[in-house]
């Protein structure tokens, strides 16, 4: 996909198939590899929404909201590289917000790997996290550890060994009693949160995890069909992006993927 299928509303109100127009008005460098990009308007979303974010001329893509005003970025492919260019007072759309976010009620643990650290930050900020499980491939790339740190308790893990543990972040899974939760919200490479996700089977507790799934998108509104999870036809844009353990385990979650022609992707 090069070009939207839509016209920018440019200051026009929020409409749900129409990208709003937003000014770039800050831009922060979290880590060597993410940076931050603020907008001039507030998304109403629920922690765990997404939306669709046209670069003008390149491509449009989901992306997690790290705050009512601002999303999280990781430089990955030419939307995020052209994102990476562009300065303050640059213009983008944002199509939306989708998807059904995270529910929590009671004791919360999070567990986030990288960049997956974004969807995971507006519960913090709303004081509904508890312990929080953050891992990275280095110190440096740790995402928002310093604002985690201040609202709920933080264990880190670094692949290199540079903070915390040395190893994955699912090591870091042993040392807490998952049934001090009443929710474990998770967010990273779908490696990373496979083997969460196995942990929680294996201690009968899959129910209560609800996991932020990252799948190709061309519409973000249910209608394409590209999201969809095998067997059951679930849509990520539609039924998710957040999800329950003991749904996924019957599901491709952690095997496949597909890309943009509906081809199977092993992860």
């Amino acid at each position: 996909m090069t070009a939207s299928p839509h016209a920018i509303s440019w200051g026009a109100p929020m409409d749900e198939q129409m990208p709003l127009g937003v000014t770039i008005t800050e831009i922060r460098e979290e880590t060597p590899s993410i940076r931050t990009f603020v907008f001039d308007r507030a998304i109403d979303a629920r922690p765990g929404q997404f939306v669709m974010v046209w670069v003008p001329g390149v491509d449009e893509i989901p992306m997690a909201l790290s705050s009512p005003s601002s999303i999280t970025v990781l430089k990955v492919g030419d939307a995020t590289a052209a994102l990476f260019a562009m300065q303050v007072g640059d213009r983008i759309g944002i199509r939306g917000p989708y998807g059904n976010g995270f529910s929590v009620t009671g004791r919360t643990l999070a567990v986030a790997g990288g960049v997956g650290a974004s969807p995971l930050l507006p519960l913090i900020k709303a004081g509904q996290v508890d312990t929080f499980l953050l891992g990275a491939r280095t110190a440096s790339e740790l995402l928002f550890a310093d604002q985690i740190r201040g609202a709920a308790t933080l264990m880190v893990a670094t692949d290199d060994g540079t903070a915390g543990h040395h190893g994955f972040v699912t090591r870091l899974m042993s040392r807490v009693d998952l049934a001090d939760f009443a929710h474990i919200c998770v967010c990273g490479p779908e490696v990373m949160m496979a083997a969460v996700l196995a942990i929680l089977d294996r201690e009968g507790c899959a129910d209560r995890g609800q996991f932020s799934l990252h799948r190709y998108m061309k519409c973000g509104v249910g209608l394409c069909g590209s999201c969809c999870t095998d067997p059951h036809g679930l849509r990520v844009c539609r039924d998710g992006p957040i999800f329950s353990g003991d749904v996924l385990l019957e599901s491709d979650f952690g095997r496949y993927t597909r890309d943009a022609s509906g081809r199977r992707q092993r992860i």
